[in-house]
């Protein structure tokens, strides 16, 4: 097992800001995960790197880097396979995998950056897809037990950007791998997301598959996200929040454009890029931050900010959009003070 100290983190976070940890553990092995959460108090866990920010130039805390590899299928079926994939896969790439071995489910979840033992934290989603739709199962190291758990996705308890292990039971597991249920026949596609049928027709696709809406779905997000690797970014900073049709209706009388998307009976969701840009934020910069031009959501690293700056930059976003529309928006990303 390989450990670094006084390593610079800022090659391994998607916001390129710069971290110095005191000590790295790059575990590569469920057993070598086992070893190091049994001796080290808590550690921070890091994946890709993706939905993470550290307002601290230097962490204190060790830092646990999950690279545990592989790609095993366990069940076949007629329609579906059930396939084991390690934490420390790259999603996309995997998405790929999936989409190149004939697999539907994953298409819409193409370019969310990041690993795969991320994923089910937050229940990723894109484009009229979640996790929770493709996911049979989790298993992770309960530091708690010191033992591997495994748990179906009903015992989850996924949400909206949400699951138990970003909730109540936050800090507790640590994935290990994850298990997909991935169709291989009959395939059904999900074009619900407006922006996905219109690239088709313009390319005049009619028989739908995998890999056209993986393409359409890249295009898509390709221009409208700022490339990490170009310009630092996590992505959506805030949840698009959920709130009760009443008061959405209260809303309307004020602002008669505000988008909404029906949740239940009760609720609805609105754009938080659509509140943030009513607000003047899009493409403002401040110092060395600011939200991209092309999706008020993100927050970008113009280069030189620090963790800091650019979570007062978040806050300042909140606040505004608070005090115009009294809806408070939450921050997507996990925030290291």
């Amino acid at each position: 097992m390989r450990v670094e100290e006084n390593i610079d983190l800022s090659n391994f976070l998607s916001f390129s800001n710069e971290v110095v940890a005191k000590e790295v553990y790059f575990v590569s092995s469920v057993a070598e995960l086992q070893s190091v959460l049994n001796q080290v108090d808590d550690p921070i866990i890091l994946g890709g790197g993706s939905n993470m920010l550290f307002t601290n130039s230097n962490v204190q805390r060790t830092v646990v880097k999950i690279e545990i590899l592989g790609i095993e299928i366990l069940v076949k079926e007629e329609n579906y396979d059930l396939i084991a994939v390690g934490a420390g896969e790259n999603w996309h790439n995997f998405v790929l995998w999936s989409i190149e071995n004939n697999y539907s489910g994953l298409e819409n979840l193409s370019l969310i950056p990041g690993t795969v033992g991320a994923a089910p934290i937050q229940n990723i989603g894109a484009y009229g897809v979640e996790l929770k739709d493709v996911l049979h199962s989790v298993e992770a190291y309960d530091r708690e037990s010191k033992s591997l758990k495994t748990f179906h996705v009903s015992e989850c308890e996924m949400a909206y950007r949400e699951s138990m292990f970003k909730t109540k039971h936050k800090g507790r597991f640590v994935i290990t791998d994850i298990v997909l249920k991935l169709q291989k026949a009959n395939h059904s596609y999900n074009t619900s997301y407006g922006a996905i049928e219109e690239f088709l027709e313009k390319k005049g696709e009619k028989d739908y598959s995998a890999k056209s809406i993986s393409e359409a779905v890249i295009a898509i997000r390709s221009s409208k996200l700022p490339d990490p690797k170009q310009l630092g970014n996590a992505g959506s900073f805030f949840k698009n929040p959920i709130i009760r049709k009443s008061t959405y209706q209260d809303l309307l009388r004020s602002f008669p454009n505000m988008p909404s998307y029906n949740v239940d009976d009760h609720l609805v969701k609105i754009p938080a890029a659509w509140l943030i840009d009513q607000c003047g934020w899009r493409g403002k910069r401040v110092g060395e931050t600011g939200c991209y031009i092309g999706q008020a959501l993100v927050i970008v690293n113009y280069g030189k900010a620090t963790g800091e700056e650019i979570f007062t930059h978040a806050m300042n976003v909140k606040s505004s959009v608070l005090n115009k529309f009294g809806i408070e928006i939450i921050p997507e990303v996990n925030i290291f003070q």
